[in-house]
């Protein structure tokens, strides 16, 4: 009885090492393939890894990034969930989440009106988090949240039941406006940045003659 207690006892051991090797494995190949750019077999093989131990945090976040970078999305945003979940102030995390978001909402076809408008909103938060988290020293930050701002504010402008909001469309749009203007305090000059500032300008006055 004592010899066979011990036999299960090695049989365990030796298992749960080959799993932890096996995910250590696969986290690696992983970590390989998302830093060679190739993110299709990154996933492949962190979603092994992730599979093997659902509480590895680090690959699961290795999972959202490449999820994103696949053009993925629906996924990267469960994967970037749950991230947060498990490190609540993970301020790469939301900002990731809020570009899957956002994505979704302007590259998917066929969504409705109700779906895209809640995207957006959430992805704003998403944003917004991320810039609390950081200090509000990453321009990236304002320049993703300035422009799903202005997707939502553009989106309240139509003229549609149920969707149309002149309110709701301006006070998105001059905080697009706001965001802008800082991403421009910390990068002076940016053209592009310039460009996107001076189309929301042009919404907000838009908006305003209705």
């Amino acid at each position: 009885m004592y010899k066979r207690f011990v036999f299960l006892l090695s049989f365990f051991a030796v298992l749960q090492v080959e799993q932890l090797f096996a995910q250590s494995s696969y986290q690696a190949m992983g970590q390989k393939a998302l830093l060679d750019g190739d993110f299709n077999s990154a996933v492949s093989h962190l979603e092994k890894a992730v599979a093997a131990d659902s509480t590895n945090v680090n690959a699961l976040y290795m999972l959202g990034y490449s999820y994103y970078h696949a053009e993925n999305y629906k996924n990267a945003v469960a994967a970037f969930t749950k991230v947060i979940a498990v490190r609540p102030n993970e301020t790469s995390a939301y900002y990731y989440r809020g570009k899957a978001k956002s994505n979704i909402a302007n590259y998917t076809a066929n969504i409705a009106n109700s779906e895209r408008e809640k995207l957006l909103v959430s992805s704003i938060r998403d944003f917004s988090r991320a810039i609390a988290l950081s200090g509000g020293e990453d321009p990236k930050f304002y320049q993703n949240r300035a422009i799903a701002y202005h997707d939502y504010g553009v989106l309240k402008a139509q003229k549609i039941p149920r969707l149309y909001d002149k309110v709701k469309s301006l006070e998105a749009l001059k905080s697009c406006i706001l965001d802008f203007q800082k991403v421009l305090e910390m990068s002076p000059g940016r053209k592009d940045i310039i460009t996107r500032l001076e189309e929301a300008r042009s919404h907000l006055e838009n908006v305003n003659n209705q």
